[in-house]
């Protein structure tokens, strides 16, 4: 049986919405879902080059409470959970245990360094 999470982080999941922009492109504005309690755990990181830019990207496991599938409360891939000005893509959503008290979310966090 596994422990159970310290879910002692509000976290503020949400939403890309896109509008057009009235060019032919569009605009991502992300719109607040609700706030979840969470646990944030590091899992590994890497660095890259992007052209000019040198990146950090660290993927972390999430927990957060169980929700049924389709429900406002429950993260999917797509969306993200964000903490202040720290920003969690969620890539993937599974159940933490067998009952589905508990979701992990593996999220990936991309940092520009100078």
């Amino acid at each position: 049986m596994r422990r159970r999470p310290d879910l002692s982080r509000r976290l503020v999941l949400e939403e890309a919405v896109r509008t057009p922009d009235g060019a032919g492109g569009y605009t991502t504005v992300w719109t607040p879902l609700g706030e979840l309690w969470a646990e944030v755990d590091g899992r590994r990181g890497r660095a890259d080059e992007a052209g000019a830019l040198s990146l950090a990207k660290v993927v972390y496991r999430i927990t957060v409470r169980g929700a049924p599938v389709g429900s406002p409360r429950r993260p999917v891939a797509g969306q993200r959970l964000r903490d202040g000005n720290r920003r969690f893509a969620v890539m993937a959503v599974t159940e933490y245990d067998m009952r589905a008290r508990y979701l992990m979310c593996f999220a990936r966090e991309d940092e520009v360094m100078s």
